[in-house]
């Protein structure tokens, strides 16, 4: 089973996962999920138990459990289903920007007095 573990402090290493997890079983891997630029935990992982009964154990006592004085989430993965990945840049209108480009619906650019607050004088 994958578990889901949440809300982990950011010093905790995959190390100290597995001991967590190994006190109700076999622990078949753990990954904590770390910024790609920074290498700095995001605060959470998954533990993968191939006993159920094990797995289902370790999420009933280790949910709400304190580690480090944050309070974890523990719960079964589920799979994200396929239709709900996150796309970037998908039917968005706008962007550009620069020199005369405009990034908005209203156009606007360098000296475009057509869209925003209008002509406001001569000094």
């Amino acid at each position: 089973m994958n578990i889901f573990v949440g809300s982990l402090p950011f010093s905790i290493d995959e190390a100290d996962l597995r001991e967590s997890f190994e006190a109700y079983g076999t622990v078949d891997s753990v990954k904590i999920i770390t910024d790609k630029f920074t290498g700095r935990s995001k605060g959470f992982g998954f533990v993968e138990m191939s006993n159920d009964e094990e797995a289902q154990k370790a999420i009933d006592e280790l949910n709400g459990a304190t580690v480090e004085g944050r309070t974890i989430v523990v719960n079964k993965s589920e799979p994200k289903p396929e239709g709900e990945r996150r796309t970037f840049n998908n039917n968005r209108s706008g962007g550009g920007g620069g020199y005369g480009g405009g990034g908005n619906s209203r156009g606007g650019g360098y000296n475009d007095r057509s869209s925003g607050g209008g002509d406001r004088g001569r000094y």
